[in-house]
């Protein structure tokens, strides 16, 4: 039986979100993972639609959610919270996840991250595989990237899968900081997946990061 994957996808169209959505949606076939891709935020009032999917995948970076940040009941990141609760996967990438409705803390706590810089904006560095036993970095070893290096603030509670370390070139403050690249985490019987590479088509060119999410979404799938 196929599992179902649900992409919501918009906001800010520099990640090109239709475009990686639906070149993910392909890739993740591999694991007999069917998808679906919706482009308005109205999905999210539906609490049994969200239900009927196995993982979803927000890639909608920046943008404005209308809930009431200190409400969270039947409002919409409240309705996306029970879902994972309740089992659903949630996993993404880049700013799409951990950049979507940067006044909704509601979402945060749910994803477990924020951007909050990228410094030097396109450069060239290392990605450290840390939970070598982890089956989402099945046959992945350290490589590098050319891409946004993300800085983010993360909750503490995060299981870190892969890292980076951050040089002295753009901020001396911050050299030798170590920044997750991909972790996981839970939300009651729900898994997480974030990975932070993923800007845009190109990036998806590297296969190391393909291989790297895709694996993640379907750990996220159970």
């Amino acid at each position: 039986m196929k599992k179902k994957a649900l992409f919501i996808s918009g906001g800010w169209e520099g990640h090109e979100p239709i475009e990686t959505s639906e070149y993910i949606s392909e890739q993740i076939t591999k694991f007999d993972i069917e998808s679906q891709i919706v482009i308005d935020l109205e999905v999210m009032s539906d609490l049994d639609y969200l239900k009927s999917f196995d993982v979803i995948l927000p890639v909608w970076t920046m943008g404005k959610i209308d809930d009431d940040n200190w409400e969270i009941k039947n409002s919409k990141v409240g309705n996306l919270q029970e879902a994972i609760h309740s089992g659903v996967g949630l996993a993404g990438w880049h700013g799409g996840m951990s950049d979507a409705f940067r006044d909704n803390t509601n979402y945060q706590f749910l994803v477990g991250s924020q951007f909050v810089c990228h410094p030097g904006n396109f450069v060239d560095y290392e990605v450290n595989i840390i939970d070598k036993q982890h089956e989402i970095v099945n046959g992945i070893d350290d490589f590098k990237v050319f891409s946004e290096q993300y800085f983010l603030h993360i909750d503490p509670s995060i299981n870190i899968i892969a890292s980076t370390k951050f040089n002295k070139e753009y901020h001396e403050w911050i050299d030798g900081v170590e920044m997750p690249v991909a972790y996981t985490k839970t939300w009651g019987s729900g898994r997480i997946f974030h990975c932070s590479i993923g800007h845009y088509m190109k990036d998806f060119e590297n296969e190391h990061v393909v291989k790297l999410l895709v694996q993640g979404i379907n750990w996220a799938v159970k």
